[in-house]
């Protein structure tokens, strides 16, 4: 009977496993999918970057329940982890835990999901019917497996947002891929050597690109040489350096203080509005050439991070019937909860399974994916959707609709200061998933 299948959870970062945590809670079996080779994949991509929330905020309380029979110590409940404190302290315990991890594959990459048997335009017994999830492994050998249900936590930190203004790659990006990171590397850690005393373009607005900053500067100190532009798609800098002490959470408002003394030190310089028009890979440097407040300027740099936000990638569920939002690419009910038009981090409403739901019953998306290309993400509001979405799958409706969720304020995640390009590692992120949940950065929960 289809009520005998497990209920898959695409991706294994802190949604992805909190589902996991809350099916076992309801004596259901998961059945999760991680790309990558270990939990919090993701997530180690940025473990460098420390969250904004503390603790308290980011451990699921059915994990929690979990991991405290175990021997499990938390961490103090005020401090700030980063995100390899995060993966470490408590995803790896938490997957490894025996509830949980024989029913985690990894190096599992979810390719599709549809309905076994039938196809998208079939009505008949639809319901009824299991979904199939084809998947390869670490081999590349094929593979398809059976649910009751779905989960879909696979963040978005593999579809990052391309260079252009218009949401398009620019002529040039695709060939200067060697030259580009997106997202928040390393720059003073792990991958100094490439930065060091390079010249490097930073993209973007938002947190995540604040960060970046930041960390080049501090490269900078050690190798002078180095140096940096930081190119902001819109003229919005004074609106997201604004909230400082305002913000909720502290971490994230010394973000912007600190950010706003680099530029006062004149240590960087600062170009709004830029928009790229086309790379050019020449002998020593990648030519850049762009549009400053609509005058033409070409740029010779060596290194470009692109810090512009993520989107989510909707090819795993093109043969299940989903209804996302046309703009904000979120469900139905959720988008206009979440849009960052109308909404902040600290002003989205409690969500749940009912927000969530799709045209195709039992499949459900959840994390910093479920957010679209929304930027206001929580840690805490992914834990909240997969403890409604899991009640929901057992039958105890009125669990799954009692949705209570107390948010931060914000000063810095505010309705006119964020734009696409503003995401944190969240887009997503809370997470190391099949796509990242960063689910945790930026304004997911997130990273300072």
């Amino acid at each position: 009977m289809k009520e005998d299948l497990p209920v898959a959870v695409i991706g294994a970062g802190p949604v992805g496993l909190a589902a996991a945590a809350q099916l076992v809670a309801r004596a259901l079996t998961p059945l999760i999918f991680e790309r990558g080779p270990r939990p919090a994949a993701t997530i180690r991509d940025w473990a460098h970057v420390r969250l904004f929330s503390p603790w308290r905020y980011n451990v699921d309380e059915a994990a929690r329940a979990l991991l405290t029979g175990t021997g499990w110590t938390a961490p103090d409940p005020d401090r700030l982890p980063t995100g390899g404190e995060l993966a470490g302290l408590y995803l790896d315990p938490l997957a490894a835990h025996p509830a949980i991890a024989p029913h985690l594959h990894f190096d599992a990459r979810v390719t599709a999901i549809g309905r076994l048997g039938i196809d998208k335009l079939q009505d008949a017994g639809r319901a009824d019917t299991p979904f199939v999830i084809s998947w390869t492994d670490a081999e590349g050998m094929s593979h398809r497996s059976l649910a009751r249900a779905v989960i879909d936590a696979s963040g978005t930190w593999h579809s990052p947002n391309p260079i252009g203004v218009d949401g398009l790659p620019v002529p040039g990006e695709a060939a200067a891929t060697s030259a580009i990171a997106y997202g928040i590397p390393d720059v003073s850690g792990a991958a100094r050597e490439a930065y060091a005393g390079k010249r490097i373009l930073v993209i973007g607005g938002g947190h995540s690109a604040i960060n970046v900053v930041l960390d080049v500067l501090r490269l900078q100190r050690d190798a002078p040489t180095t140096r940096m532009i930081w190119a902001l798609r819109r003229d919005r800098i004074d609106r997201l350096l604004g909230g400082g002490l305002n913000d909720a959470l502290p971490e994230r408002g010394a973000l912007g203080i600190a950010a706003r003394a680099a530029i006062d030190s004149g240590r960087l310089e600062l170009l709004a509005p830029f928009a790229v028009e086309r790379l050019e890979q020449c002998s020593d440097a990648i030519r850049v050439s762009a549009t400053v407040r609509g005058e033409p300027v070409s740029i010779d740099v060596d290194r470009i991070i692109v810090a512009t936000g993520f989107r989510p990638d909707t090819g795993l569920f093109s043969e299940l019937r989903v209804a996302l939002d046309p703009a904000v690419e979120a469900p139905l009910r959720l988008a206009p909860l979440i849009d960052p038009n109308l909404h902040s981090c600290g002003t989205v409403p409690p969500h749940g399974a009912a927000d969530l739901a799709h045209p195709e019953p039992g499949f459900t998306i959840a994390g910093s994916k479920s957010y679209g290309r929304a930027p206001t993400f929580l840690m805490m509001t992914g834990y909240e959707q997969v403890r409604s979405i899991v009640a929901e799958i057992a039958g105890d409706h009125e669990a799954a609709r009692e949705v209570r969720l107390v948010l931060p304020e914000t000063g810095v995640c505010t309705t006119d200061t964020l734009d696409a390009e503003a995401q944190g590692c969240c887009g997503g992120a809370a997470a190391a998933s099949q796509q990242p949940e960063p689910q945790s950065a930026g304004c997911c929960g997130g990273a300072a």
